[in-house]
């Protein structure tokens, strides 16, 4: 593996990157810049960097004291299978602010394998979680035709 740095520092953020990344996942499809810009500056953020190119990125919403959500995890499609994600992740889970968080949630449509070797599981009681759900303005706008 490459020679690689990750920080928290939102300077170095590349946020046009993270938003055409972010625009065109299945998660975040259409997602305007502005908002992109409003879950950066209100979340805890990691940005993966090769030779000074963004190459990753994550964020955690945290109250830093009992529960987080991991949240727009992703490494640029020409650096995956090389062992990024999986030490992004371990930058993550190991940070001073967070390493003693009790609760943990994402929602995944295709990494439960990768999370899995991160101590993710379904939730032990279903029943007792609830979400509730409204298709963002932007994605409405954005699918009429």
């Amino acid at each position: 593996m490459d020679e690689f740095e990750i920080s928290t520092d939102k300077q170095l953020l590349n946020i046009e990157y993270i938003h055409s990344f972010l625009s065109t996942s299945y998660w975040a499809k259409g997602i305007p810049k502005r908002m992109v810009e409003k879950s950066i500056n209100n979340s805890f953020c990691f940005g993966m960097y090769k030779k000074q190119k963004q190459i990753g990125f994550a964020r955690v919403i945290t109250d830093f004291a009992v529960f987080a959500y991991l949240a727009d995890v992703f490494i640029d499609k020409s650096e995956q299978r090389k062992g990024y994600g999986k030490q992004l992740l371990q930058k993550i889970f190991s940070h001073e602010d967070l390493k003693n968080l009790r609760r943990w949630h994402l929602v995944t449509g295709d990494a439960q394998k990768l999370y899995e070797k991160f101590g993710f599981t379904h939730p032990e009681n279903p029943l007792r979680h609830m979400e509730k759900q409204q298709q963002p303005k932007y994605q409405k706008l954005t699918t009429a035709t």
